[in-house]
C-alpha cells in the first residue's frame, strides 16, 4: 500500500492495520457488531505483523524491532526477530506485552478465552519461510498452509463465538485454498524472496524450470501449472463453501466474502490466461460483490 512505510517508521501500529484493505478477503468490515470487528482487527494485526517479520517487510527506522527489544544491530535478522516477537506473544497470556499490537490483540484474548496455538502456529510458518524455500510435494505445502493459513479461519470461528470440529474442517479448506490462490498471484514476488510454492513434483510434471518463472510473460508450460494449481485451489474452496450456509446473519455474509474473494481471485488469474508473472491478477469490486451473491445462494 502506497505510504505504509513512512506511517509505520511513526506509528508501526497504525501502518500494520492500514494493510488490511490491500486483502483478497474482508477483514473486519462495517456490517459486523463491533465488538466483533475490534477483536477481528487485533487478530489480523498479529497476523499482518508477524508476515511482515517474516518478509522482510517491516518500515526502514527499526520502530517494530525496538518495541520488541532488539538492537538496530540485529533488526535485520528475522529469526531472531520472531524469537522476540513469539516472547511478546507469551507476555499476552502472561504479563504486560511491549508492542502495541500485542497489547490489543491481550484485550481480544482474554474477551475470547482465545488460546496460543494458532497464534504460534503463525510465528512457525514464518519461521519455516526462513528455512524452507521450496516444496517438494503438494502435501509438503498443505502442512505450510496449516501453519501459514488454517489458524487464521479457526480464530475467526473462535472470535465469533461458532467453533465445532465440522467448522473448522471446512474453514480449514478455505484458507489453505486462500493461501494457494495467494502464491500463485505472487510467484514473481516470491521468486525475488527466493521462495517458490509450486510443490517441485508438479513442475516436473509440466516441464516447468525454476528460471520459467523468472520470465517477463509466462510460457505455456507455466501457463498449464498454474491452471492446475488453480484448478486445486478451487475444488478446496468448493470443499469448504458449505461452512457459510452452517452459520447466519452477519458472519454468514463475512464467511460468504472470504470465499468470494477467494473465488473472484481465481477468475481473475483465469482472465488473465493464467499468466500470474507480470503481477497479481486482481479482481474488481464487481466480480467480488457478484461471487458473494453466488456464494449466498450455495452456486459456484
Amino acid at each position: 500500500m502506497t505510504g505504509t512505510g513512512t506511517a509505520r517508521a511513526g506509528d508501526p501500529e497504525r501502518g500494520t492495520l492500514d494493510k488490511a484493505a490491500g486483502e483478497n478477503f474482508p477483514v473486519a468490515p462495517f456490517f459486523l457488531p463491533k465488538d466483533w470487528r475490534t477483536d477481528l482487527i487485533a487478530v489480523y494485526g498479529f497476523a499482518r505483523l508477524v508476515d511482515d517479520i517474516g518478509d522482510g517487510d517491516l518500515a526502514p527506522g527499526g520502530a517494530d524491532a525496538r518495541l520488541l527489544g532488539v538492537s538496530p544491530a540485529e533488526a535485520a535478522d528475522r529469526l531472531l526477530l520472531l524469537d522476540a516477537f513469539e516472547a511478546d506473544l507469551d507476555r499476552v497470556f502472561h504479563g504486560t506485552p511491549a508492542h502495541p499490537l500485542l497489547r490489543r490483540l491481550q484485550a481480544t484474548v482474554r474477551r475470547r478465552s482465545l488460546t496460543p496455538e494458532p497464534f504460534l502456529g503463525l510465528i512457525a510458518a514464518n519461521r519455516q519461510d526462513q528455512l524452507v524455500t521450496r516444496y517438494e510435494t503438494y502435501d509438503d505445502l498443505l502442512a505450510y498452509c496449516e501453519l501459514s493459513a488454517n489458524p487464521v479461519g479457526r480464530l475467526v470461528l473462535a472470535v465469533t463465538g461458532t467453533s465445532t470440529p465440522e467448522r473448522i474442517r471446512l474453514s480449514d479448506a478455505i484458507c489453505t485454498a486462500l493461501q494457494i490462490v495467494e502464491h500463485l498471484q505472487d510467484v514473481a514476488e516470491d521468486l525475488g524472496r527466493d521462495r517458490i510454492y509450486l510443490p517441485a513434483e508438479d513442475m516436473k510434471r509440466f516441464h516447468v524450470q525454476e528460471a520459467d518463472l523468472a520470465a517477463k510473460t509466462a510460457s505455456a508450460s507455466v501457463r498449464a501449472l498454474v491452471a492446475y494449481e488453480a484448478q486445486r485451489a478451487r475444488e478446496l474452496l468448493n470443499e469448504g463453501a458449505p461452512l457459510v450456509g452452517s452459520v447466519h446473519g452477519r458472519l454468514k455474509l463475512l464467511l460468504a466474502g472470504f470465499v468470494a474473494g477467494g473465488r473472484a481471485a481465481l477468475r481473475a488469474i483465469a482472465a488473465a490466461e493464467h499468466d500470474v508473472l507480470p503481477g497479481p491478477p486482481k479482481p474488481g469490486k464487481l466480480q467480488l460483490l457478484r461471487e458473494v451473491g453466488v456464494t449466498l445462494r450455495g452456486e459456484g
